[in-house]
């Protein structure tokens, strides 16, 4: 009779560990899954608003503008798991843009696109360099670092529009068309997915998660910390070069300054998409649906005619609410 108390003491915590992470499991799916919910509602309520939303004309368009945001978005994603930040995408893709149209004019587009890349690889090597071998705060090494690359952009280009309106072969980049989508979409598809399948397929992915959810236990565990981070920085640098060459195709023109707003537009499309600004959490899925969000809301505004005035608050209001969610979440969690 003693020995069975005794057995029902000692699996009553076991028990109760076993339905406390249960009962966790509904908060931790809903909150993966939260950002669908106000997205689909915005977009049926766009679509039943106004009719043109629905056009596949008008949802190619949507995807075309935003492929270059949802690349370096989902490579951001990347870094932000891994408990970094890169500030310095918006730079490099203006960089990028400018590089490689100015190499484009006497040489051909193919030549423009590797050496952009090239430079992109380049700058995210040194951003995870910087911020892990020298221990500097991520933040503010690759906010340094966009003003070195913005200042090198304006110096190669003098502060000049670059224009390739009359260059078919860069333009063939991003606007050929493969069953009635360009390749800047393609393109945007094969890297999403590409990084989406590294993050939750492979081990490099599950160290990203383990870099930033408890450095030191990765540190315990033998994970080469230095090591994930710069290629974790190093894909970010990759993706922004490859966003300013697929955008720069689109355009065909580029500008030193064509990238000021882009880290915080691409900061904000991964945080509302649910990833923790922390570190540690997050899904390249959940970006590409944060990014779309946001340029819903973008794309609402134009065709409803209402003040543009109102669509920087709201997104204000939205980053506030996400990222006001993701500290209440961490505050809960055991």
């Amino acid at each position: 009779m003693a020995d069975s108390v005794k057995s029902q003491d000692r699996a009553t915590p076991a028990v109760l560990a076993v339905i406390s992470a249960l009962l966790r499991q509904p908060a931790r799916l809903w909150r993966s899954a939260a950002i669908l919910m106000p997205f689909l509602a915005l977009f049926i309520a766009l679509a039943v608003a106004s009719p043109p939303f629905l056009s596949k004309t008008n949802l190619l368009n949507i995807l075309d503008q935003q492929a270059a945001t949802l690349i370096i978005a989902a490579a951001g994603t990347l870094v932000l798991i891994s408990g970094g930040l890169d500030l310095s995408v918006g730079a490099t893709y203006a960089l990028a843009g400018v590089a490689s149209a100015m190499v484009a004019q006497h040489h051909p587009a193919l030549l423009g696109a590797l050496i952009a890349v090239a430079i992109g690889i380049g700058i995210g090597v040194v951003n995870g360099i910087v911020s892990t071998l020298f221990r500097i705060n991520s933040l503010i090494a690759t906010l340094a670092m966009s003003f070195i690359v913005s200042g090198l952009a304006a110096r190669i280009s003098n502060g000049n529009l670059i224009v390739l309106t009359s260059n078919r072969e860069y333009a063939r980049i991003a606007q050929t068309e493969f069953l009635t989508i360009r390749t800047s979409i393609w393109t945007m598809l094969v890297v999403v997915l590409a990084l989406g399948f590294l993050l939750a397929r492979t081990t490099f992915g599950r160290y990203l998660y383990a870099v930033g959810g408890n450095i030191e236990a990765a540190r315990l565990a033998g994970v080469r910390i230095n090591a994930i981070r710069v290629v974790a920085f190093t894909l970010s640098g990759f993706a922004a070069a490859l966003g300013g060459v697929i955008d720069t195709s689109r355009v065909l023109s580029a500008q030193a300054n064509n990238g000021s707003t882009l880290a915080f537009t691409v900061l904000a499309g991964i945080v509302v998409g649910g990833t923790s600004i922390l570190g540690g959490e997050g899904a390249i899925w959940r970006t590409v649906v944060g990014v779309l969000f946001i340029a819903l809301i973008g794309n609402g505004f134009d065709l409803l005619g209402l003040n543009p005035l109102y669509q920087q608050m709201t997104l204000g209001a939205i980053l506030l609410l996400a990222v006001g969610i993701d500290a209440w979440y961490r505050l809960r969690q055991p």
